[in-house]
């Protein structure tokens, strides 16, 4: 398997996904023991308020109020365990991304304070419907020292241009993803880049029912990217890919 170099301004995430466990016990007030065991439980947890209470008619207040903190074990427990695989979407955020940045949906905050840390990047906007990971993103800045830097907002702003957006296992979530890409096109700046990836499953065992996998949204989605954006290479073996502006969009 092919090892990428790593940017020296990353050194700090090879070893502790940026004090990612750390983070999460202080900021929680947990034990060890008692993180380990929320870990351990994190996916499962999930997918049984998902089964339970999700409805694609309120998900926007399933998010925002249902999950609490569910998600941050869930989404920990995937960092944790992948870190080989997270390390290159880091390199590929490391190679591409400059400017003024929006991590849309940005979970844990781990890929807003890698964009952060490049020495490209001038500011970093994190936006989370989900109040509890707002607040643990902008305790990981203040830690790491990156807070004028990385600021954290509750919604999408379509009042300003980015250069590089970063939208990572976000648009399955999404009803209407489509739209989504839509509006990351016309807030991106004319030389920018969408770094995106996306699941449209609900898994082998419904163990992610909180996914679309409609196949006429999928479909309406594919059209859509290509209409609007053109692919740029990278040699990462990652599911996250980078696309530039397409200035003129096909009809």
């Amino acid at each position: 398997m092919l090892s990428f170099p790593i940017p020296v301004f990353f050194s700090s995430y090879w070893n502790n996904s940026f004090h990612l466990e750390h983070h999460l016990q202080t900021f929680l007030n947990l034990e060890p023991d008692l993180l380990q065991a929320k870990l351990l439980a994190g996916q499962q947890k999930m997918s049984d308020l998902g089964q339970n209470d999700f409805q694609w008619e309120t998900a926007t207040e399933f998010y925002n109020n249902q999950v609490g903190s569910n998600y941050l074990f869930d989404l920990a427990s995937f960092h944790l365990g992948s870190q080989d695989y997270i390390r290159d979407t880091l390199c590929l955020i490391a190679d591409q991304a400059d400017g003024k940045v929006l991590d849309f949906g940005g979970g844990l905050g781990t890929h807003a304070i890698a964009a952060a840390l490049c020495p490209e990047v001038t500011q970093v906007i994190y936006c989370d419907i989900n109040p509890i990971h707002c607040e643990f993103v902008k305790y990981r800045a203040k830690k790491l020292g990156l807070e004028d830097k990385l600021t954290c907002s509750p919604q999408f702003t379509t009042t300003e241009t980015f250069d590089t957006i970063l939208c990572f296992d976000v648009l399955e979530h999404l009803p209407d993803p489509t739209q989504q890409l839509l509006d990351f096109y016309n807030v991106l700046s004319s030389n920018g880049k969408l770094i995106v990836n996306w699941y449209f499953s609900q898994g082998l065992n419904n163990e992610f029912p909180f996914h679309t996998e409609d196949p006429q949204v999928i479909e309406k989605f594919f059209r859509t990217i290509q209409r609007h954006y053109l692919e740029v290479f990278h040699p990462y073996l990652i599911t996250a890919r980078c696309y530039k502006k397409s200035l003129e969009p096909i009809i």
